[in-house]
């Protein structure tokens, strides 16, 4: 009896030996599954998100590692100062979230798409309510703040907000002027077929100031970025294919389910697209300074244009905003200011 005691006594000290190694499996298990799921996805309370932001939507796809900001203006969608604090304001935040990284955590965020979400308009160009009145009044450092808050945005763009980060933009209808220049910033353009784009700013003798003779000098060269500028053609998003200047046409409506294959189809690629837009920025010299030195040749253009186009820039602010349904643009007296 003593002996089938002692027995039994061993078959339940190694029974619960083998519970509890399970249990210990299963525990490690886990929490192997947590840490992996947490540093495969960024967090989702992140300070940058969970703010409201006056003239976009910023959203996050832990799945796919992107950040998606999107265009959601409070009157016309034309780039307003509203539209570039909260822009520049998102650039903070992300540097803020890859400060905050740990040594050996996965990188929260691979790709930045920015886009509208007004049906048919990406975006209307430069705000030019704003500039007629600041013009009329020679606010030279009005225009010029704007002009710089707008540099930020292309150059941040442009270079991945300095930080590991594939840029991609969607044109879902027509982008016109700084509009333009801030899609043709991106690492990568997708575009929707029969989009119109182009620059108007000719038809009030000036010139778009923000990036385009940058880009377009790069992508094209100076002579044809030059003939582009200065024809004022509105051109479709095919013939900007033909050109080179856009990398991807989806069909109407599609464009957001082309951006997302992309990113699927390119997610271990991505170090390498990142490697080549920062190669590409380096061989051709693109550079904040340069940037920034032709946008304050464009101040000092439109504050010498005369009252003709100031005219002329109020009509077309009126067509834009009759165009998204809000009443015309008003007319500043020309008294007050007035340019030369």
């Amino acid at each position: 009896m003593r002996v089938l005691a002692t027995e039994s006594n061993a078959l339940d000290a190694r029974r619960q030996a083998d519970e509890s190694s399970l249990l210990d499996r299963a525990q490690r298990a886990t929490d192997t599954l947590r840490h992996l799921s947490e540093a495969a996805s960024p967090p989702l309370d992140l300070p940058f998100l969970s703010r409201t932001y006056s003239e976009i939507e910023v959203t996050l796809n832990p799945n796919e590692k992107s950040l998606w900001a999107f265009c959601r203006p409070q009157g016309p969608a034309n780039v307003t100062s509203a539209l570039l604090r909260d822009l520049n304001d998102v650039n903070l935040g992300l540097r803020k979230l890859f400060a905050a990284r740990k040594a050996g955590e996965e990188q929260p965020i691979l790709f930045y798409v920015s886009g509208s979400n007004v049906p048919g308009i990406c975006n209307l160009g430069g705000h030019l309510g704003f500039f007629v009145d600041k013009i009329r009044h020679r606010d030279r450092d009005a225009l010029l703040d704007y002009a710089y808050a707008c540099i930020e945005v292309i150059y941040n763009n442009a270079y991945g907000f300095d930080l590991p980060i594939v840029t991609i933009g969607l044109i879902e209808g027509d982008a016109l002027g700084g509009g333009l220049e801030c899609a043709l910033s991106l690492n990568v353009l997708i575009a929707e077929r029969g989009a119109k784009l182009g620059f108007p700013e000719v038809l009030f003798n000036s010139f778009p100031g923000m990036g385009a003779f940058s880009f377009l000098s790069r992508k094209l060269d100076p002579a044809r970025a030059k003939k582009v500028i200065m024809s004022g053609r509105i051109y479709s998003s095919e013939e900007f294919y033909e050109m080179g200047l856009i990398d991807v046409l989806a069909n109407k409506g599609e464009a957001r389910d082309v951006a997302r294959k992309f990113m699927h189809d390119n997610k271990r690629r991505h170090s390498m697209l990142y490697a080549t837009n920062k190669a590409q920025n380096k061989v051709t010299m693109l550079n904040k300074t340069e940037l920034r030195e032709v946008t304050e040749i464009w101040v000092d253009a439109v504050l010498n244009v005369d009252n003709l186009d100031l005219r002329r820039m109020e009509a077309l602010a009126s067509l834009q905003n009759r165009r998204m349904g809000y009443p015309a643009a008003p007319i500043f007296p020309a008294s007050v200011g007035q340019a030369p």
